[in-house]
């Protein structure tokens, strides 16, 4: 059975290469960022906590639909020089915490927005979503989503290529390869929103689109993931030439990738 990489160690598994990192993840789909303005919960002067932002994949989005003044809390310090730089380009004023969110020291009532980009499920969430609702002012939002390898309802074939060669890699806590998702997840995420009596209903929505990825790209997308990283180095190596050899050989090297995006929207009362 793999290792299940614990939430403590797993925060700090993606800054191996940062500038790779930033180039290799996909940017979140525009219609993530359409329910963000639809529902009001962004818009210029929003005071706006960002939760995880490894090097700012959506960091900048944020700040050109009005977060200001900005937030980011990330555990991982090897992201620091792609945040100050962000910080330096910036319009608004920028706060860095390198800390994990719950040792963060943030104040209460303070934001209009907590955001999380891929990144929620590295958080304990029977203790975070109280502290979210902490740190949110009365009718701030927290938002909540993903960038999800895999379409529940449609064929993968590099998944299927690669499975066997990946199945004894350490599981996160965003799921196993063939389980739902922790994004995807959408009966636990509201309730435990529910359970705490601070939020209204929450909104979901998903969209479901393709990655495609070169060779060279998909390398060092894999690269960035938590359970790769975290392997000794002559492992990781090893493996990720096997991964490029599969997308080369096996796909003529441009391997398409199904992704769904949800996100989750719940209001302070």
């Amino acid at each position: 059975m793999p290792d299940v990489i614990d939430r403590s160690e797993g925060r700090r598994l993606f800054g191996l290469d940062p500038d790779a990192y930033c180039h290799a993840r996909p940017d979140y789909p525009e219609a993530v960022y359409g329910v963000l303005v639809e529902h009001g919960a962004i818009r210029p002067g929003t005071a706006t906590l960002e939760i995880g932002a490894g090097p700012g994949v959506a960091t900048r989005r944020l700040i050109e639909l009005g977060a200001n003044p900005l937030t980011i809390v990330e555990p991982d310090e090897r992201f620091g020089p792609s945040l100050e730089a962000l910080a330096a380009a910036a319009s608004v004023p920028m706060r860095i915490v390198v800390a994990a969110f719950e040792d963060a020291s943030l104040p209460n009532a303070s934001f209009d927005l907590v955001a999380a980009a891929t990144s929620y499920h590295w958080l304990d969430p029977n203790i975070a979503v109280d502290e979210i609702a902490a740190l949110l002012k009365p009718g701030g939002f927290v938002a909540l989503w993903w960038n999800i390898f895999g379409d529940l309802d449609r064929p993968d074939p590099y998944h299927d290529a690669t499975r066997e060669l990946l199945a004894d890699t350490a599981i996160s806590p965003s799921g196993a390869p063939d389980a739902i998702p922790f994004g995807l997840d959408r009966a636990a995420r509201e309730a435990e929103f529910a359970r705490s009596g601070a939020f209204g209903e929450m909104f979901y929505a998903e969209t479901r689109w393709t990655l495609t990825l070169d060779t060279v790209r998909l390398g060092k997308l894999y690269e960035g993931f938590s359970h790769i990283q975290r392997m000794p180095t002559v492992a990781r190596e090893r493996l990720l030439t096997r991964l490029m050899e599969i997308a080369d050989a096996e796909f003529g090297g441009r391997v398409e990738r199904n992704m769904t995006s949800p996100i989750y929207l719940a209001q302070r009362r």
